[in-house]
């Protein structure tokens, strides 16, 4: 049994997307999914896995131009509500340490790039309001990762001073947030993001396990 003794950070925030949830899989396949259906020239997973942390409407406006932007953000949303049992994974070890760090007396959140909505269906899918009240949007601010502004939302609204704060995710954007923020930054490779681009930014660390994000998060 571990014996929880001293937090770090007394605020502790998430990304979503391939931190605290494997939505990978579903990323993927909706990406696949809305290129095929509008015709658009094909990417491979290495191509699509570099999108994810950016805003679905950056993107596909990016992608196809402000006009028909709406109309992919849409199918792509469409398509991935009804096949999230299809594709979400959970994390093995997550919830344990969501857990923990209550116990510790952690104040948590997530700020993420995803839209509201559905941020809120699979954080529920994968039983994580009771741990993770606060969520920051898409919606919530109108600048995304790598500004640190949905960062700083996430702090304001939690009650937390930036520098009580660490932020971790899986891609370069939230490191360069964090950073940006006056947070500590954390990253994870079980996510999307290239580890040796991580660990090129300023950061607290990188870590493989949920194991060894614990021990950066608690201390004896």
């Amino acid at each position: 049994m571990i014996r929880v003794t001293n937090l770090r950070w007394s605020t502790i925030l998430f990304d979503f997307d391939g931190t605290l949830g494997n939505t990978i899989p579903l990323i993927l396949a909706s990406y696949r999914h809305t290129i095929e259906r509008f015709g658009l020239e094909a990417a491979d997973d290495a191509t699509i896995r570099s999108w994810i942390g950016r805003t679905l409407p950056d993107m596909f406006t990016e992608l196809v131009g402000a006009d028909r932007a709406p109309e992919l953000v849409d199918a792509y949303s469409a398509w991935q509500t009804d096949h999230v049992a299809e594709h979400l994974v959970v994390y093995p070890g997550i919830d344990e340490l969501l857990v923990d760090l209550a116990a510790a007396g952690a104040r948590m959140g997530i700020a993420t790039s995803r839209r509201r909505a559905s941020a809120e269906s699979l954080a529920t899918a994968l039983g994580l309001h009771a741990h993770l009240p606060l969520l920051v949007a898409m919606e919530d601010s109108e600048h995304h990762k790598p500004h640190p502004a949905p960062l700083l939302l996430a702090a304001e609204r939690i009650g937390a001073n930036p520098a009580d704060c660490v932020y971790i995710g899986d891609a370069v954007v939230d490191l360069g947030a964090a950073d940006a923020a006056g947070m500590a930054g954390i990253g994870v490779t079980w996510g999307a993001g290239l580890p040796d681009a991580m660990r090129a930014l300023p950061s607290i660390g990188v870590v493989d396990t949920v194991d060894q994000l614990r021990a950066l998060l608690l201390t004896d």
